[in-house]
């Protein structure tokens, strides 16, 4: 039986998580949760899972859970009790931003393994994160599809023999879009994601392609590469996750069904691997799969998150905040989808880059840039 806690069980990939716990029951037990300002979500998981621990965002909802024979905490706090569990044995966190930082380093602190569903950890800090993470030999095992599908892939290999990894990309809701059609697009039409059940956050995201750049900057300190051998390709049916090309040229990929149970039930059993009751690839019945070479013209976000991690130091950090303020605002019908763009351009171009942060640097800037009047 492993013990299971999940940061963001009321998120798009924390309740898949409890579906795959719902489904292998005699092999995970749910023991400490978070969420944010969904308690009566919260409650069902407590009645359904019989956690030990819960964490709510405002103190005031402490009350409306204590009667559940749970203990309850709240914010910053409560999140750093639920990653630092005594009694679990891996850690899911599937929080989006950069809140999710500090708990992914205090789980390493206390030695529990990752199962890492939270981008901007490793974006803004992923040399500190994988350096301690070696120190304290804990593990972090992706849940993304794509690093997911990487992982699998090298699953036996030397990384001395690795060319490059290809990281494959949907396209997201405008990939038949020009950039002139852009200009006129709606919240709702950006919600709208082809082939895949995310959150609002990455599913903006990934019709800007940002979703693909922070996944190229978590693949190089994932998996130690230099940012050269991380290439994307638009690959719109989502069936190849990622391939790997290796120097003797050849390719290993991994396929599937675009469905996040499947990463997230592989990283609560790796190495091992349990049967799945849902649907499986027919590659005969999907007829052909198709690739297009990535147009850094047309998707600027992408070509904006290899600069940052080329740069390097604090850009990264400036890029992800300044994306999650225009993403907010874009949610919100402050600003036009180009805008999101515009804003990260602007931010990127003006910011002074400090050299090897250290953890509260990079917290300091993030807080500077989520605070900032953009004027908009």
């Amino acid at each position: 039986m492993k013990h299971i806690a999940i940061l963001g069980a009321s998120g798009s990939i924390g309740q898949q998580a409890l579906d795959v716990i719902r489904e292998h029951q005699d092999q995970f037990k749910l023991v400490a949760f978070s969420v944010g300002k969904n308690v009566a979500y919260a409650q069902n998981i407590i009645k359904e899972f019989k956690p030990e621990l819960v964490s709510v965002q405002n103190a005031e909802d402490i009350d409306k859970l204590k009667h559940l024979d749970v203990e309850v905490e709240y914010g910053e706090e409560g999140l750093m009790r639920v990653a630092t569990y005594s009694k679990s044995d891996l850690l899911l966190n599937s929080i989006i931003g950069s809140i999710g930082l500090k708990p992914t380093m205090a789980a390493i602190e206390s030695g529990i393994d990752i199962g890492l569903a939270n981008k901007e950890t490793l974006v803004v800090a992923g040399e500190l994160i994988m350096r301690r993470a070696k120190e304290k030999r804990v593990q972090i095992i992706p849940v993304d599809s794509e690093h997911s599908a990487i992982f699998q892939c090298l699953n036996g290999e030397s990384k001395k023999h690795v060319n490059k990894l290809i990281i494959t990309a949907s396209g997201g809701s405008f990939r038949d879009l020009t950039r002139e059609d852009l200009k006129k697009v709606t919240v709702e039409d950006a919600l709208n994601h082809p082939n895949w059940s995310m959150g609002q956050k990455i599913t903006i995201d990934s019709a800007t392609m940002m979703n693909k750049g922070l996944e190229v900057i978590e693949a190089k300190w994932l998996f130690d590469l230099n940012v050269d051998q991380i290439e994307t390709v638009l690959h719109k049916e989502s069936i190849i996750h990622s391939m790997v090309e290796f120097n003797d040229t050849s390719v290993i990929a991994q396929l599937g069904t675009p469905d996040m149970r499947t990463p997230i039930q592989y990283a609560f059993t790796y190495p091992d691997r349990l049967p799945r009751d849902a649907e499986k690839l027919n590659l005969a019945q999907i007829g052909q799969l198709n690739f297009k070479e990535m147009d850094w013209q047309r998707f600027k976000c992408i070509r904006f998150a290899y600069d940052a991690i080329k740069i390097g130091g604090t850009m990264p950090v400036v890029l992800n905040a300044v994306n999650e303020v225009a993403v907010s605002k874009f949610l919100n019908n402050e600003i036009s989808f180009l805008e999101i763009e515009a804003m990260i351009e602007k931010e990127m171009k003006s910011h002074q880059v400090i050299e090897h942060p250290d953890l509260d640097t990079i917290l300091n800037i993030d807080a500077a840039y989520k605070s900032k009047d953009y004027g908009v």
